[in-house]
């Protein structure tokens, strides 16, 4: 995982929409990446529905949100579609960006070991350096959390 105080690597991935999302257009803004498994599984659900319904309390903070995810930018659109999520989704199926951050790694399940995306968020500050890192995070309660914590950061 990427560790706090280095600068964050930089990236360019397209949007649910169809448009580009590069780190440095971003600069002065708090960014929150969280790098999530899969669109309409019951755990990503439920962890973009939290980060949607505190999306206005994150922008009066100064901040901006992406989900990030393997899945293309079609399966992001009917995501946020079909659950009305206000938030931006990255589409990054090559995993340059989870590769680049740590989000992408061995997993075991049932005995098999595969590689795939883990469950973690990054907080950016206005400098473009990482400000906090949340490695193997819980779907559950972790929008409150990484809030929380650009709350602290920016009193």
């Amino acid at each position: 995982m990427i560790e706090k105080q280095q600068p964050a690597v930089d990236f360019c991935m397209p949007s649910a929409t169809g448009s580009e999302i590069c780190l440095k257009d971003l600069r002065g803004k708090w960014v929150v990446l969280f790098f999530y498994v899969k669109d309409n599984t019951s755990g990503c659900t439920s962890e973009a529905l939290e980060f949607s319904e505190h999306l206005h309390e994150f922008e009066a903070a100064g901040a901006v949100v992406f989900g990030v995810s393997p899945d293309s930018v079609e399966s992001h659109r009917k995501f946020q579609e079909k659950h009305a999520l206000k938030l931006t989704l990255l589409s990054d199926p090559e995993h340059r960006v989870l590769e680049a951050y740590g989000a992408w790694g061995p997993k075991k399940m049932y005995g098999k070991e595969y590689f795939g995306v883990i469950r973690s968020s990054v907080l950016i500050d206005p400098a473009g350096n990482v400000a906090h890192v949340w490695p193997g995070a819980k779907s559950k309660g972790h929008a409150a959390e990484v809030l929380a914590k650009l709350r602290e950061l920016t009193a």
